[in-house]
């Protein structure tokens, strides 16, 4: 099972669906980070090498706000 951002990704899924398990990943930024990674859309997760998962991780946690960062960010935004 691939663990991206503290969650653990659905192995049996797409891998552009299974990204949209994360909080803060959509469809659209799903497809950004596989064509920055060069990985297909209809690859499905356990299909994936252990260092295309890392490359992912890596493009994630260097360009997007994602689960405990941006849930953190909306209820302080809220508190404000």
């Amino acid at each position: 099972m691939a663990r991206i951002a503290g969650v653990n990704i659905p192995t049996n899924k797409r891998a552009l669906i299974a990204l949209t398990y994360i909080h803060g990943i959509g469809d659209t930024k799903a497809a950004e980070i596989l064509d920055s990674v060069n990985i297909s859309h209809e690859r499905r997760v356990n299909q994936l090498s252990d260092a295309e998962v890392i490359q992912i991780r890596e493009a994630i946690d260097q360009n997007y706000l994602v689960e405990g960062d941006l849930r953190r960010e909306t209820s302080m935004n809220i508190k404000r």
